[in-house]
């Protein structure tokens, strides 16, 4: 009775008794009866593998997996049970955790089960501490891959015609084009049809958008079929549709252009039957680009660029057709590319300069004008005629301020010839106005400016537009010109004779001059010992007597014989140019021919 509580356990401050050796073995003994059972009863299949790579015990959950008993998994081959040897990566990652030398290991295989069939199980494989053998753990993931297996093919398929998306498309072209997975047993090339259904948007605005729809999954059937008829059984065609009614049939280890124009054609073929959808018959057509060439060098990009250029071509040249690409034709275009993107730029650096052909007086010989011409020393291209760029100028807007720096520079010019020499009759500078410039910018408010700012005289400046420019104005434009012409300035159209003239409407136009294309005069030309036809003749006496009838002088383009100026003279035409007496040249050979330094040069 000291104080000391009573009861089994120790006394405060004591020493814990050492626990025996049975006692431990009954813990270890536990511990293991544990464990097993925990891995017998596991959900997810397990086995227990020696360093050889040999299963040592398996559960049964890995024999429901693989469809055996866990016993007759037993010494088997834990690599061989999961194809772990399929690839050599996942190979020697496995051997790495056998070896000690990585610290676990996972993958997903498929693996088969003893009736039969397959399943994708992932695959973990990790060490146990303090021991020889590793854990191998594999867990069912079928439902979930093939969950993600359909979830990737709604994010890659088109909804409406179920076919692969723009997504997939450039998945499947990058594959096809990355040299390390080339099949050496390939041809080595790819080939593409490109294609777009013609007036597409038509149907949409009449008809709906849902039968539009319904019309794309009938079409993509039909290139389904196209497809399948002309593939090589080997990977087949691919048919995507890449957007609105755009669709590209992709031809891997093509045989050359003559199987793609082959696939095209079949298309168009399919396209022209008629679709009946619900009771509604409806026509459509379709404009294809091909393309087909070597892997090597070809990138995605490219390729596509160019199947999109060769589809414009196909829509450019009438639609319902297929056309192949052409490197002629794209260098081409890609030149008209270049040249229009440094339009603009290329006025403001002074790349653009004039030239003057003379415009002769058929009666006397001598010079009464002449006529501005632009070229365009280009950096990369070199010197350029008008034609290469002058559409591309109308196009893009950029006439206007083309046309404003040669209708100032020429008057500048005229101008500093007439001061420069006082004793001569003044020469007239002559003009080519695009239609543009009339509807994009006040042009009677621009001439009207220039001509103060040169001091140039309104009578000295002729303004040259085309039959066609002339003959379609109305409204505004034709205010313009009937300004223009009250300010004093000379009105002439150029090319005439090409277009379809209105006679009548002629008489109406503030007019001054008609200049006869060069095809009139053309015509005169004959070989020795050949006689003229009269009716080339007749047409050009003809055009001159009734416009001399209307008060107006005719130039005759393109003379280039003796013989061509005497039949033009005898007729009554008034003024010719021609490389009979100069083609165009820079204003100092002009200069010096007012000066009578040189003589005109032939």
């Amino acid at each position: 009775m000291n104080g000391t509580p009573e009861g089994p356990g120790p006394v405060p401050g004591s020493v814990r008794p050492p626990v025996t050796e049975r006692q431990t073995v009954g813990r270890t003994a536990a511990e293991l009866h544990d464990y097993r059972a925990a891995f017998n009863t596991a959900r997810l299949g397990m086995a227990v593998v020696d360093r050889e790579g040999l299963v040592v015990s398996a559960n049964a959950a890995l024999g429901g997996l693989l469809g055996a008993e866990p016993a007759a998994l037993t010494r088997q081959t834990a690599s061989c049970l999961m194809d772990l040897a399929a690839d050599t990566h996942t190979w020697y990652a496995y051997h790495d955790v056998l070896r000690g030398r990585r610290a676990s290991f996972r993958c997903t295989r498929r693996i088969k089960h003893s009736d039969g069939h397959s399943l994708w199980a992932e695959v973990s494989v990790a060490p146990f501490p303090d021991s020889s053998q590793v854990l191998l753990s594999v867990a069912d993931v079928s439902d979930r891959r093939e969950l993600r297996a359909r979830l990737r093919h709604l994010q890659m398929h088109d909804p409406v015609t179920r076919l692969p998306n723009r997504t997939l498309f450039f998945e499947r072209l990058s594959a096809a084009l990355d040299p390390s997975a080339r099949d050496q047993r390939g041809t080595g090339r790819i080939g593409l049809c490109y294609l777009d259904l013609d007036g597409f948007k038509a149907v949409n605005d009449t008809l709906g958008h849902h039968f539009g729809d319904r019309l794309l999954g009938v079409v993509a059937a039909r290139l389904t079929r196209c497809a399948e008829q002309t593939g090589d059984g080997r990977s087949g065609h691919l048919v995507a549709r890449l957007g609105g009614d755009e669709f590209a049939l992709l031809v891997e280890d093509s045989t050359g252009t003559e199987q793609l124009a082959a696939l095209a054609a079949s298309v168009l073929t399919a396209l022209q039957e008629p679709f009946d959808l619900g009771g509604q018959r409806l026509s459509v057509s379709a404009s294809i680009g091909v393309v087909e060439r070597l892997i090597d060098g070809t990138g995605a990009t490219g390729l596509m660029q160019d199947a999109d250029t060769t589809l414009y071509w196909a829509k450019a040249d009438g639609k319902a057709r297929w056309t192949l690409f052409d490197p002629e034709r794209n260098a081409h275009r890609m030149t008209r590319q270049a040249l229009s993107s440094t339009l603009r730029p290329a006025v403001d650096d002074g790349e653009f300069v004039l030239e003057y052909q003379p415009l002769m007086d058929l009666a006397d010989g001598e010079i009464k004008g002449v006529e501005a011409l632009v070229r365009w020393d280009h950096p990369q291209f070199g010197r350029l005629a008008p034609n290469k760029f002058i559409g591309l100028a109308e196009e893009d807007g950029s006439i206007v301020q083309l046309g404003a720096w040669v209708l100032r520079t020429a008057c500048r010019q005229a101008r500093a010839w007439q001061l420069e020499h006082p004793s001569r009759p003044p020469l007239f500078v002559s003009v080519n106005i695009a239609v543009r410039q009339v509807w994009d910018s006040d042009l009677v408010a621009d001439v009207a400016g220039i001509l103060t700012e040169t001091g140039l005289a309104p009578e000295l400046l002729q303004l040259e537009l085309t039959e066609s420019a002339v003959m379609g104005s109305a409204g505004r434009p034709l205010q313009a010109l009937q300004d223009l012409s009250d300010m004093g300035v000379q009105i002439a159209i150029d090319d005439f004779g090409t277009g379809y003239s209105n006679l009548a409407y002629l008489s109406r136009l503030p007019v001054s001059v008609l200049k006869l294309d060069g095809s009139f005069v053309r015509g005169f030309r004959y070989d020795a010992g050949a006689h003229p036809n009269p009716a080339d003749e007749m047409i050009v006496e003809a055009l001159v007597q009734l416009a001399h009838r209307l008060g107006l002088t005719v130039t005759a383009e393109c003379v280039e014989t003796t013989g061509q100026a005497a039949r033009l003279r005898r007729i009554g035409c008034d003024t010719g140019q021609g490389y009979l007496y100069s083609p165009a040249v820079a204003p100092e050979e002009i200069g010096a021919l007012l000066a009578g330094t040189v003589a005109l040069r032939r």
